[in-house]
């Protein structure tokens, strides 16, 4: 089960289980649209796979099987501004 990061390990932007700009890759690193498209030119940095749009976990179940609230921000060449 995906574990439904809460923010972009590149800027810190808070990213809920709702949200349609969270990007992930193969490994769940989770990311934002903006940092993707424009920092990141569509590639993960930790491994080199490509990041997609994180599926929506229903509301009617995030009680059940809750997003992590894990933040994890990671210190990315690309991501310094």
């Amino acid at each position: 089960m995906l574990a439904l990061r809460p923010n972009c390990e590149c800027c810190d932007r808070d990213l809920p289980p709702e949200s349609a700009e969270a990007r992930i890759c193969t490994f769940e690193c989770t990311f934002c649209a903006d940092c993707v498209e424009n920092r990141l030119e569509g590639i993960c940095p930790n491994c080199g796979g490509n990041l997609v749009p994180r599926p929506i976990r229903p509301a009617r179940l995030v009680g059940k099987f809750p997003a992590s609230a894990e933040r994890v921000l990671k210190p990315h060449k690309a991501c310094a501004a």
